[in-house]
């Protein structure tokens, strides 16, 4: 029998505060590949926020409490492609000129993927065991999808799911206009553009709207749950893990239910 490989689990801060779900639907989906897995209690934000706002300093401190509580992991993986791209790719630009951290940020970077990526990546998960019997549609995330090329592998594991139809949506690739800092300095830039994405999300005809990062999908929520559309929203993890157990997002609700 192989050794086990350890992974460190980069919950998010979405995810901890506001659907710590994922994170237990990430830690057996993991599992379940064959990794033996860690949250490490020292984690912190990314610094994505911080690092969009322009305050180099306060993500430099950021970055090296992030490498330090997970630099002893064989890989470190995350339910969002927006904070697995801020480690693997802006981390190594911010200490470049380090002459310790530098070095420590470039080996972090080469072992931190995003949730759905490594399992079909690098572990090489071919399917999984859920069920579901309804029709989803796929949101593609910016960071996920131009930062770490994340577009078929999500699809490919839905594929499996028992029961479950994919029906997708026109413009699956466009933004949802949240962006993190984004939404709050172009209020209504980002409200013209989550109300175009619901529209398409809507006419997909799909029960549930699907997405790797908790910050996409809590705006496009919020807005479905404003507009009253009957569409439930999760986490992709969820489904593949076969656990919908908890509520879905922003209180929306499956038709039917």
């Amino acid at each position: 029998m192989s050794e086990k490989n350890s992974v460190g689990l980069f919950v998010t801060c979405l995810v901890d505060m506001m659907r710590p779900s994922v994170g237990f639907a990430a830690v057996k989906l993991l599992e379940d590949a064959g990794c033996d897995v860690t949250v490490p209690e020292a984690q912190t934000c990314c610094g994505q926020p911080a690092y969009n706002s322009g305050a180099k300093k306060t993500t430099t401190e950021i970055a090296r409490q992030v490498i330090g509580a997970f630099e002893g992991f064989d890989y470190v993986v995350a339910p969002s492609g927006s904070c697995a791209a801020m480690i693997s790719h802006h981390y190594p630009e911010l200490l470049k000129d380090d002459e310790d951290w530098g070095g420590r940020a470039r080996a972090l970077a080469l072992k931190t993927f995003e949730l759905v990526s490594f399992l079909t990546d690098v572990k090489k998960v071919e399917g999984v065991e859920a069920k579901f019997d309804g029709s989803v549609t796929y949101h593609d995330s910016c960071s996920g999808l131009r930062e770490l090329k994340i577009k078929q592998q999500p699809r490919k594991l839905l594929k499996t799911v028992k029961g479950l139809e994919i029906k997708e949506m026109n413009d699956s690739e466009v933004c949802c206009g949240f962006g993190g800092t984004f939404c709050v300095k172009y209020s209504d830039i980002s409200n013209e553009m989550v109300s175009c994405k619901t529209q398409e999300i809507s006419n997909s005809g799909a029960d549930m709207l699907l997405a790797g990062d908790m910050g996409c999908l809590m705006n496009m929520a919020g807005k479905i749950s404003r507009e009253g559309k009957n569409i439930e929203v999760r986490h992709v993890a969820e489904v593949l893990a076969g656990d919908l157990s908890q509520p879905a997002i922003a209180g929306t609700e499956r038709k039917g239910s």
